[in-house]
């Protein structure tokens, strides 16, 4: 069938295309909160555990709605060491995998922690 075919049949049966969203957006932070340097510089491969942890927050479909995914990464394994899952995306999702991972791995007092800038992140409670 042509597009003009398929065209005339979706008017025919009163059918419309919509398209999803591709990307939606999970952080934005407030300007007025303070932002840590970036010390790691695109160098993402320490040579050692604990070091430099990184975390971000994801967001799924699921049967209950959309559910938001915050993760704890040791760079250096690769490992997943924290994560906590909640249908909002607050400061609380970050910081109780941050809570998880420390507990389990319990890491030196010089570990760095990168993360995006977002507000939840950036937020006074989390710092």
């Amino acid at each position: 069938m042509s597009d003009y075919g398929t065209q005339k049949l979706m008017a025919k049966l009163n059918l419309v295309v919509t398209q999803r969203v591709a990307y939606k957006v999970t952080t934005k932070r407030k300007h007025s909160d303070a932002v840590a340097d970036n010390l790691l510089n695109q160098n993402f491969n320490p040579v050692a555990p604990n070091q430099v942890w990184a975390g971000d927050v994801t967001y799924f479909r699921t049967g209950e709605g959309w559910m938001y995914l915050a993760i704890v990464m040791d760079l250096y394994s690769r490992r997943i060491v924290g994560w906590h899952i909640d249908k909002r995306m607050t400061t609380d999702l970050v910081s109780k995998a941050m809570i998880k991972a420390y507990n389990l791995r319990q890491p030196p007092k010089r570990l760095v922690f990168h993360s995006d800038r977002g507000s939840q992140y950036t937020s006074k409670y989390y710092r």
